[in-house]
């Protein structure tokens, strides 16, 4: 199995109570003056975003040396994919969207559209990084809002300047650009300026039937799918620019219903999301000693294993079988591959993944702009360097199951809990116990049915087996996590 991507000597991580309070992060060192009135007001607004970040989250934002990180020897990882949200403003909306509908409203202060002048500082900057990190790759996400708001001809002009800067700065680094959009807005003239430009085209629906969707609805409460998966029909007869579909998991929702009813649009990958949630916000069905989730999810993986035809990928699903195998992956939301994404807000303002919006208000935000910081300085932001820690930003509960390296403590997100943090198992633990090793159990059957029989008689290989291991029932702490609330981590 793949080892923890970290290096150095692993930092401590005690499992109880903190022995000294967290330091006021509005406080002035050496000073018990009261602030200056007339002082500027973005410093003001810095300051009260580090108290929410320390009111919300000790961990990282506490608890977290990142200089002493630095000097065990956790190395920075440059940002890979940076996400450009052109648009702040949508024209569906859906019930249990994370931009708008949970605890972050910070989408009503951003500006409806990136201007010219941010996207070309943008480029600017992510030229910089790509530069200074000799970067193969690099990867861009239009994303909202819904970015297809914007006109076809006004399309690609944000990749179209990136690698144009790119191209100047980091001639070796190859750009690649996708849209997520809810394909209500897909038009030929649309698909024809994306196709033009490279950018693929990734469309996010709830299923494949308008039952499933009853919850994307436009802002007069009317449905939105007839629009997207109108989309969706004319996506695919351009497979070259079509991503693939996301979706989220619905258990009001047949699982095997859902997963054939989005075959209908001939999807190269279909996304599998659990609903972002976490200890302080439960997701809807979570119960001590059940695993609804992972129900759902097997039901699906059940179908899509034994399909006989390929009919699509399913990432989450090979995503656990390529950890089981020790394979490198690139998700954040499995393993312990460092966290490599940036989010560019319509202000130019520089954020965490969008995800974290779920928590609290605030807590993608970073205090940084493109107008004010490089990348490279979003690296030692303890938001961001907690994430590329690997098992050492995990909870005690977490490092000490067998499962860790698959797992990688769930979403980032999914570990919250209010004045605690992000230093907690998933919210989903069970599920992802239950799901992890039933996958596994499927592999370790389907190596058995094709090596020879004499190798998988052989004691010893069956011993050094990691997919082995994974498919053994748990035993120790992990095997409490699906009966039992995992303990608190205080750290």
């Amino acid at each position: 199995m793949r080892r923890a991507v970290t290096s150095g000597t692993p930092l401590p991580a005690p499992d109880g109570p903190d022995p000294t309070p967290p330091p006021d992060p509005t406080a002035h060192p050496g000073s018990s003056e009261r602030p200056d009135p007339h002082a500027d007001p973005r410093a003001d607004a810095a300051a009260a975003q580090r108290l929410r970040h320390a009111l919300h989250a000790p961990w990282p934002y506490t608890r977290l040396d990142v200089a002493a990180a630095r000097a065990a020897g956790h190395r920075p990882h440059p940002i890979r994919q940076f996400v450009l949200k052109t648009r702040s403003r949508c024209n569906l909306a859906c019930t249990y969207c994370y931009v708008y509908e949970m605890a972050d409203q910070g989408w009503r202060d951003q500006p409806p559209a990136m201007t010219p002048a941010t996207v070309a500082r943008a480029a600017q900057r992510i030229a910089e990084h790509a530069a200074a990190h000799d970067l193969p790759r690099i990867d861009l996400v239009l994303h909202g809002g819904e970015p297809l708001l914007s006109a076809p001809a006004r399309l690609a002009a944000p990749v179209d300047a990136v690698r144009t800067a790119v191209a100047e700065a980091a001639p070796s680094t190859r750009v690649t650009a996708t849209v997520q959009t809810n394909g209500t807005l897909l038009t030929r003239g649309r698909l024809t300026a994306l196709a033009a430009a490279g950018i693929r085209v990734g469309v996010s629906l709830d299923g494949g039937l308008p039952a499933h969707n009853t919850r994307r609805v436009d802002h007069a409460g009317r449905p939105g799918f007839a629009s997207a998966a109108r989309g969706l029909r004319l996506l695919a007869r351009h497979p070259q620019s079509y991503a693939g579909v996301l979706c989220v998991v619905d258990l009001d929702q047949d699982p095997i219903e859902t997963y054939e009813s989005l075959l209908a649009f001939a999807p190269p990958s279909v996304g599998l999301l659990l609903p972002l949630a976490n200890w302080s916000t439960p997701p809807p069905g979570h119960r001590p000693g059940r695993t609804p989730y992972a129900d759902w999810l097997l039901a699906v993986f059940e179908r899509w294993w034994h399909d006989g035809v390929r009919r699509t990928r399913i990432r989450l699903f090979e995503e656990i079988i390529a950890l089981l195998l020790g394979l490198p992956t690139t998700t954040e939301t499995l393993g312990l591959t460092p966290a490599a994404t940036a989010v560019i807000e319509t202000d130019g303002s520089i954020e965490q993944a969008d995800s974290l919006k779920s928590a609290y208000e605030g807590a993608a935000a970073t205090g940084m702009a493109l107008d004010t910081h490089s990348f490279d300085q979003l690296l030692d932001h303890p938001g961001l360097a907690a994430r590329q820690l690997g098992r050492d930003a995990l909870a005690g509960w977490c490092r000490a199951c067998e499962l860790v390296e698959v797992c990688g403590g769930g979403h980032y997100p999914h570990r919250y809990r209010a004045g605690e943090g992000f230093r907690r198992p998933s919210v989903y633990c069970a599920d992802l116990q239950r799901l992890i090793r039933h996958i596994a159990a499927a592999v370790q059957q389907a190596a058995r049915t094709t090596r020879p029989a004499a190798e998988a008689a052989d004691p010893v290989a069956e011993a050094a087996d990691p997919v082995a291991d994974a498919a053994a029932p748990a035993a120790g702490p992990a095997a409490e996590a699906p009966d039992a609330h995992p303990p608190a981590v205080a750290s």
